[in-house]
């Protein structure tokens, strides 16, 4: 890691404040808007990506009916900080419980979501009893923007992957004086980096919480044998997931730089961009209302992150990977239209699973957004199970 001094250790006050400028270049830029054309018939169709009809609309919201002040002032309401650790600076949420002994919990974000997926969950796991349950199991937050994403940018240097970023977070969390007991969970890219702050700091990390559990076949042919009714569905999600929608990994993985130009340029482009994994879930049904899309999108835009946070994936890629498994208490919270994993696989990888739910009344890959409540009491019962 990079030596930092005592100065870089400080952790600053930060509110979010854009520059009007800034939004008038936004609204500028969506009211010169070029679209692109499709075949008769096929606007609304999303066989081909991201649809023109949808586009049309998210723009046309933007321009007209979005209010980023609004948003702003919302993130503005919870504690912002700005730390920097392995040379880089780092934006979180810092929300304390009212209640004694909370639990410190650090919760990781993904792409194309940011901070503001989480905004719906911090009060029923902060203060639980303002929101009708149990006020013994409380948690203080730490909600942290990935490296190079929204306000953790400018990248100061290549290699923020998983494991990075696991380590970042170890030591944000020795920073603000929660090393001797916390926990972690993640959606998305934060179900990756969460097991591996549990793989790095088990002494203190008591417990691990994900909505996805990234363990897949190994090649063997045996994987597959006698697979039970849940399983087989998780490999027929992951099968569709593979054969309509991974190209934007591939592409992350291997050249980011070539779409990040576009999606430096023109917001729209950096909206259909986006969408493919915002307008709908795993399995095609709409789940997510279009402010909190256009919340996560023009974060990215007005931070000119677009570009830097699709690197994730490109340093993963080329990043070694742990081969061991976790053997921290690990839960996973699984929504009906994601993938969240296949159990057979994800008990190779980690050796101590105590919780696996899979709420098929309740969907998205945007659980915190969409089922918040669903998810603290997710949250809640494993931790409280542990504690």
């Amino acid at each position: 890691m990079t030596a930092t001094t005592e100065a870089d250790q400080d952790v600053r006050p930060f509110t979010v404040a854009i520059s009007q400028q800034s939004l008038d270049d936004l609204k500028h830029r969506l009211d010169r808007t070029r679209f692109t054309r499709d075949i008769p018939g096929t606007s609304a169709s999303a066989d081909y990506g991201t649809s023109l009809d949808l586009i049309k609309r998210l723009v046309e919201r933007w321009r007209s009916g979005y209010d980023w002040r609004a948003f702003e002032t919302r993130l503005n309401g919870y504690p912002n900080f700005i730390t920097n650790i392995d040379g880089q600076d780092i934006h979180f949420l810092h929300v304390r419980s009212p209640e004694p002994d909370a639990l410190p919990l650090i919760v990781t974000h993904g792409w194309p979501g940011s901070v503001a997926e989480y905004l719906d969950v911090i009060g029923p796991l902060t203060d639980p009893r303002a929101h009708g349950r149990d006020p013994a199991l409380a948690f203080d937050l730490v909600i942290p923007s990935l490296p190079g994403f929204a306000f953790s940018a400018p990248l100061s240097t290549t290699g923020w992957g998983t494991q990075r970023t696991a380590a970042a977070w170890v030591e944000l969390m020795r920073r603000l004086n929660y090393q001797e007991r916390y926990g972690a969970a993640g959606n998305d890219a934060g179900s990756m980096i969460s097991p591996e702050i549990g793989r790095r700091d088990p002494e203190h990390v008591v417990g691990v919480h994900v909505t996805q559990v990234f363990s897949f076949p190994s090649g063997d042919p045996n994987d597959f044998q006698n697979l039970d009714e849940a399983d087989q569905a998780a490999l027929a999600k992951l099968q569709w997931f593979m054969d309509h929608k991974i190209s934007f990994n591939q592409l992350h993985s291997q050249q980011p730089q070539t779409i990040a130009h576009a999606l430096a340029d023109s917001p729209a482009g950096l909206l259909g961009w986006n969408v493919q994994l915002m307008a709908d879930d795993a399995m095609g049904e709409r789940s997510l209302d279009d402010d909190f899309i256009l919340d996560n999108t023009t974060l990215y835009w007005l931070t000119n992150t677009g570009g830097e946070s699709i690197r994730f994936y490109y340093e993963d890629a080329h990043a070694p990977r742990a081969t061991e498994p976790t053997t921290v208490p690990l839960a996973l919270a699984g929504f009906n239209g994601d993938f969240s994993g296949v159990r057979r696989f994800a008990e190779r990888d980690h050796q101590n699973i105590t919780q696996w739910n899979l709420h098929q009344e309740h969907g998205g890959h945007y659980a915190a957004h969409t089922e918040p409540q669903v998810l603290a009491d997710d949250i809640r019962n494993f931790y409280n199970n542990l504690t």
